[in-house]
């Protein structure tokens, strides 16, 4: 009997006086899907240091997966953001939703000073392009949560071989860009589609492409 591979996806709850996130609303349009043969399981993250990090562990202890990918919002980017790092420090600009704001403290308290995406996030980029969805790859995952939650996936997995992981980052949807005049979004619709290919892509790449997808500043 052949056991189904599983792959983890999170999204976070709303945040900043939003109320919606569409990083959980496009990932968890994908609970119970099936790629490649693997079953995507959805999982909602605490915008919250600390209890972020809880949840997920708890996450990936309840369904060892094959593949990870955390996704969150990052309102005022243009494009779907590979991410390629993630550093060892919270500096919050503003408070998570527990009123936490640490600020120059360490993600993990003696870790390296940062972890690479284990994703191969240039050919998952180069096929966003080809299906005409907007995608780069990103030097920086800012110091809130979402790097918190990236930094604290990575180092959770730092021993366990044959695991794959990293973070997407996502613009605002249309109904959250009214509040924010002349920000640009995408529809989670055409988000939950990017991050389905995206998955199919890191299942079927055993090793990324090489081509430039650097920046000047």
């Amino acid at each position: 009997m052949t056991t189904t591979r599983t792959i983890l996806l999170t999204g976070f709850q709303a945040f900043g006086g939003e109320q919606v996130n569409p990083s959980w609303q496009a990932v968890s349009a994908l609970h119970g899907v099936r790629i490649v043969g693997h079953r995507v399981v959805a999982r909602e993250l605490p915008v919250a240091f600390g209890d972020s990090l809880k949840v997920l562990r708890a996450a990936l202890k309840e369904t060892q997966p094959t593949l990870v990918i955390c996704v969150g919002q990052a309102g005022g980017r243009a494009q779907l953001s590979l991410e390629r790092v993630a550093i060892n420090v919270d500096d919050a600009r503003i408070p998570d939703n527990l009123g936490q704001q640490p600020v120059d403290l360490p993600v993990v308290q003696g870790g390296p000073a940062a972890y690479f995406s284990t994703l191969p996030i240039k050919a998952m980029r180069e096929a966003l392009h080809v299906a005409g969805l907007p995608a780069e790859v990103s030097q920086t995952a800012g110091t809130y949560v979402c790097n918190h939650v990236f930094y604290g996936l990575m180092h959770a997995l730092r021993n366990r071989r044959g695991v794959r992981a990293g973070f997407i980052h996502i613009p605002y949807s249309p109904a959250q860009a009214t509040t924010h005049a002349g920000s640009p979004s995408l529809a989670v619709e055409t988000v939950t589609s990017a991050l389905k290919l995206a998955v199919r892509v890191a299942l079927k790449t055993p090793s990324d492409v090489r081509m430039a997808a650097g920046a000047e500043h």
